[in-house]
């Protein structure tokens, strides 16, 4: 069902190879996060923006920084603060000495953007951002303007720290397509992240990451049209909207995930196939993706998160549950 054009071989091999590329040059610059960083590529590859939680100095700017690198993208960081308005954001009209107003585009007309501590930001600009993330245009003083084809967002929250902090809205959290935890690396990692330093790694100086750019947008563009002609048989669609439609009445939960974590899910599976060098996906696709797809679109019964059952642990069981197709 993916389509009605399929890959050739020659196809699924050609862009499976050039992902599996970008992924290798973000090993060579983060370490110790191999699961984040194939999550962060999947939801690029499938048009998608990604929110990240974890605690400070996990490498989340040096993820996005170096996915730039890569891409030849350009990147752009917006620090989210309380008094944060949606101009600072989007772009204002300035008058100009001739009396006429001009556009000056904010650093959302970028394409790759980093959102760094997003929940620190006031509802209107949360607003602001939603209309950029969900119709990649910005309208000012009543006038669209279009973002990047490539225009991502990947926005971070800290898990620990909530004063001065705005929640943030499920209509927004709905719109990223995934979100993904980063952990401490485990010692080895850390210590390789040490031993870089000292043969000259700053992470505030790109030049010295050793990263190729080993793509451009268009070649995104391509890899991107390549995902959405991967096949998808009936049972999986099925599975998928089975999986989706139990967290709605699922016990544990007083929230369920909406239709648009149902297209999410399709499409974050079709990227997976593809970077695993298939033109289908297989049920293990869905499984595996579900957890980042759906924990930031469900909520669990404050009694049973007061006894420390979090969003992962009540889609294990929805996974145990729904079976999965042959």
């Amino acid at each position: 069902m993916g389509g009605p054009e399929t890959l050739s071989p020659a196809e699924v091999e050609a862009q499976s190879g050039a992902a599996a590329v970008i992924l290798e040059q973000l090993g060579r610059v983060i370490l110790g996060q191999a699961t984040v960083l194939r999550e962060a590529l999947l939801a690029l590859m499938a048009g998608g923006h990604v929110l990240f939680e974890g605690a400070p100095g996990t490498a989340k700017t040096l993820l996005v920084r170096t996915l730039s690198r890569a891409l030849g993208l350009e990147f752009r960081r917006i620090q989210f603060t309380p008094d944060l308005m949606p101009s600072d954001i989007t772009g204002v009209n300035l008058l100009t000495p001739a009396g006429e107003f001009s556009f000056r585009p904010g650093p959302l007309f970028a394409d790759l953007v980093l959102g760094d501590e997003i929940n620190r930001a006031p509802a209107k600009t949360q607003a602001a951002l939603l209309e950029a993330m969900q119709e990649r245009h910005v309208t000012v003083d009543g006038v669209s303007h279009p973002l990047s084809a490539s225009f991502t967002v990947f926005a971070t929250q800290n898990p620990i720290e909530f004063e001065g902090t705005y929640p943030l809205p499920e209509a927004e959290l709905d719109r990223f397509l995934i979100k993904s935890l980063l952990g401490y690396p485990p010692a080895e990692a850390e210590a390789g992240v040490l031993l870089r330093v000292l043969g000259g790694f700053d992470a505030a100086d790109p030049d010295s990451f050793g990263v190729d750019r080993v793509m451009d947008a268009a070649g995104l563009g391509r890899l991107r049209g390549a995902v959405r002609r991967v096949r998808v048989e009936p049972s999986l669609v099925e599975y998928i909207t089975a999986l989706v439609r139990a967290t709605r009445d699922a016990p544990a939960l007083t929230l369920g995930a909406s239709p648009r974590a149902s297209v999410a899910l399709l499409k974050l599976s079709q990227a997976a196939a593809l970077l695993e060098g298939r033109d289908y996906v297989v049920p293990d696709d869905v499984k595996r993706l579900a957890p980042p797809v759906l924990r930031h679109r469900i909520a669990v019964a404050p009694e049973l998160e007061l006894e420390g059952v979090t969003p992962d642990q009540a889609l294990r069981t929805i996974l145990e549950r729904i079976e999965a197709p042959r």
